[in-house]
């Protein structure tokens, strides 16, 4: 049995009026030759300014091609998005270059997105400035040295360095003119696992010294550790959430909170681990109970729930929705 359980406190998504990223019933379609893929399907998204968040998701879960809306490189077919106030579905040719130089930085996995590589890594980050209009250039980029410890490959190019400083180089360049949101797309999928959660650090310390909303799109599950809320993207929706640093998220142990997300026509999807373990297929019973809902197995051979819940040495586990 599974009981889906509402905090009494409120979901996880209870963002406010401050929110930096607010996706809303996101589709996007792609035809080819009469072949229609559905990459996303109603996916809904909030991040809170200011936020450090992992969206985690299987290749083809329809992650890229949230990233693609966010960034302003793609279009969805229909729902609506928001960063920083800027209605993604709406932007001119015009709005949308002020937008990739001033609202939102990149931090990509492949360097050469990220960085020039003939220029020094000081030139890079200088010469996103001057694309942006930064205007104190000197004073943004010693604060830019401090907070990501460059100061000793300014003078190399990113060839001459190693991955895990071109990361960082390539995070400064994606904070160069100030942005409002930090968008990284699999910032760690090409370094070895110790300089990964170095990296993971050092993005956890520039979002809490300059409050930049960043937003961590990858598969790898790991990088949880080291943010305070996951999200799961799962078949173009966002499945569940594990929150870390919140009070509403933690249990009295200290352990991370797990929660799943209810979309508006009331579908949820719970974990893979639940259903795997419970043997969830097809068909399952419901139950309603006065603060949650119970989910059996169809064959439990059951006509009607149990009225308590099973004790914790029987085959059940408990799971909190959004």
């Amino acid at each position: 049995m599974t009981d889906t359980t509402a905090p009494a406190t409120g979901g996880p998504l209870t963002a406010g009026p401050d929110r930096s990223i607010h996706c809303r019933e996101l589709v996007r379609i792609y035809t080819s030759e009469d072949v229609e893929v559905q990459a996303l399907q109603g996916l809904e998204l909030d991040v809170v300014s200011g936020e450090l968040v992992a969206l985690v998701g299987a290749s083809g879960s329809g992650k890229s091609t949230l990233l693609g809306i966010l960034s302003g490189l793609d279009r969805p077919t229909a729902g609506s998005a928001t960063v920083a106030g800027v209605d993604l579905t709406a932007m001119t040719r015009k709005s949308r270059l002020h937008y990739h130089r001033r609202v939102v930085g990149f931090v990509w996995q492949q360097t050469e997105r990220n960085l020039v590589p003939y220029l020094t890594i000081e030139d890079n980050v200088l010469l996103a400035m001057q694309i942006g209009g930064t205007r104190d250039r000197a004073g943004r980029l010693a604060t830019l040295v401090d907070l990501l410890d460059l100061g000793d490959v300014l003078d190399r190019r990113p060839g001459e360095v190693s991955g895990g400083q071109r990361q960082r180089a390539a995070v400064a360049v994606g904070l160069a003119n100030e942005p409002s949101v930090l968008l990284a797309d699999e910032p760690t999928g090409e370094l070895d696992e110790s300089t990964s959660a170095q990296l993971l650090e050092t993005l956890r310390t520039v979002n809490h010294e300059t409050g930049t909303t960043t937003l961590i799109v990858t598969h790898d599950a790991t990088v949880s550790e080291h943010v305070g809320r996951t999200v799961r993207i799962r078949d173009g929706r966002t499945s569940t959430e594990t929150l870390r640093s919140t009070t509403t998220g933690t249990t009295p142990d200290g352990e991370p909170q797990e929660f799943a997300l209810v979309d508006r026509a009331g579908r949820l999807q719970l974990p893979q681990e639940y259903v795997d373990r419970l043997g969830l297929q097809d068909r399952v019973r419901l139950a309603m109970r006065p603060d949650h809902v119970g989910v059996y197995r169809g064959d439990d051979g059951q006509t009607t729930a149990p009225a308590a819940p099973l004790s914790a040495a029987d085959d059940r586990t408990e799971h909190d929705d959004a």
